[in-house]
């Protein structure tokens, strides 16, 4: 017997029949003798729904009932769900994150988890009844409901797992697992069987969409096994797919590299002529920090005179906008010639804790996408990744390039 935490996504509960098969899925892991706890999101739709409404309703919107209001979303998720297994004739029950109680920060809107009183969830589990949990939310210092912003159903779930000592977190949405790469733009692209924390963790931040990046970062700080699974498969199906996230040293064999990972939501800014003294680079990035725009990859070319520099750099295409207002504010201060920038940009990332005994990874990227006439603009590495910048058009040649160089091709 094991205790397990279950997490559903909003497409597998879109209307009142998923819902029904998610119940099914849960009475499967309550028959075969476990204890279990289910999170769930709002019914898919219904959040941006929840959303819209607050907006319409003012522009200047209170984001204590802006929570108030996008929590009901997973509320009525989780009655539902209680519902169906009830008339399965599972023992279930709903709860909100105010009644675990579920502690948050006073963020609304983004609010982290502080800590999890979680005795009352593990004597409920204990005793045989499903707990069906709405996720995404908790209760802030200031007693109100306070949600953990987009994708914090994940990591509900993960901090639940963790403070219920569970065995395992499965994570169901529409995919059957975490895959090398997009099949959509790489057909060749594979399932993993595992995939460490590490690995997970950069993927989920480069791009890839089947984890959110706090779920997979609490997962690994409170080592919590994370199965990610399909809600689609046949409740009763007797063999199962999926991707274990765990400890690097329960992967038996790690390749080099363990998948590629594109993000096209980039924009790129370049300051030419920047006055090359110190001190320029805290006046070009300190006044976007101090507006909460994150800055990633960054390239600094310095004249040959040794006067001026170029300094390139990017940011997330939402904030391209507002980081060229700001950078044009202050421009007294930076003393730079022009401003160019572009959003037709992806960064393509290779990732594999592989890297870290392996040389000629990077050498061998450079050579092959030279080869096919792609043109790197920007390059930032860590202990197990290489990320680069191109030119959005080529997007797909280069992930299918670097899928085949690694070997992820093959089965």
């Amino acid at each position: 017997m094991a205790r397990l935490v279950l997490k559903f996504g909003g497409t597998s509960v879109a209307d009142v029949d998923r819902i029904r098969n998610v119940a099914r899925h849960v009475k499967r892991e309550v028959d075969a003798g476990h204890e279990v706890a289910v999170v769930v999101s709002a019914m898919s739709g219904v959040t941006n729904q929840l959303v819209k409404y607050v907006k319409d309703t003012s522009e200047f919107y209170d984001p204590r009932e802006y929570d108030a209001v996008v929590a009901s979303g997973e509320q009525v998720t989780s009655g539902l769900l209680a519902i169906a297994l009830q008339a399965q004739g599972v023992k279930a029950r709903s709860w909100q994150g105010w009644q675990i109680p579920l502690k948050t920060d006073g963020a609304h809107g983004s609010a982290a988890i502080l800590g999890i009183d979680a005795d009352k969830l593990s004597a409920c589990m204990k005793a045989g009844e499903v707990a069906c949990i709405a996720g995404f939310q908790g209760v802030g210092p200031d007693e109100r409901i306070a949600t953990l912003g987009r994708g914090g159903s994940d990591t509900s779930a993960v901090a639940l797992a963790a403070a219920v000592g569970a065995d395992r977190c499965d994570i169901y949405t529409d995919v059957d697992g975490v895959y090398t790469t997009d099949p959509r733009v790489a057909p060749k692209a594979r399932r993993m069987d595992r995939i460490s924390y590490e690995e997970m963790l950069e993927m989920a931040s480069l791009g890839a969409k089947v984890l959110q990046v706090r779920s997979v970062e609490m997962a690994m700080v409170h080592r919590v096994p994370v199965f990610v699974r399909s809600s689609f498969d046949a409740p009763d199906a007797g063999q199962w797919n999926g991707t274990l996230v765990c400890d690097e040293d329960q992967i038996m064999e790690t390749q080099i590299v363990s998948g590629i990972a594109f993000a096209r939501d980039e924009a790129k800014i370049t300051l030419l002529g920047v006055a090359d003294k110190p001190g320029v680079a805290a006046a070009v990035f300190g006044p976007l920090a101090d507006s909460s725009i994150n800055v990633d990859m960054i390239v600094q070319n310095v004249s040959p005179d040794g006067k001026t520099t170029d300094i390139t750099f990017t940011v997330p295409a939402a904030e391209f906008a507002r980081a060229r207002e700001i950078l044009g504010q202050a421009r007294n201060d930076i003393e730079y010639r022009e401003l160019r920038g572009s959003t037709d940009v992806v960064k393509v990332s290779a990732i594999g804790v592989g890297m870290r005994t392996h040389a000629g990874v990077a050498a061998r990227m450079f050579r092959v996408l030279a080869d096919k006439g792609i043109n790197i603009q920007a390059i930032t590495t860590s202990e197990i990744k290489i990320s680069i910048l191109i030119d959005a058009d080529y997007t797909e040649l280069a992930v299918r390039t670097l899928h085949t160089l690694y070997g992820l091709d093959k089965a």
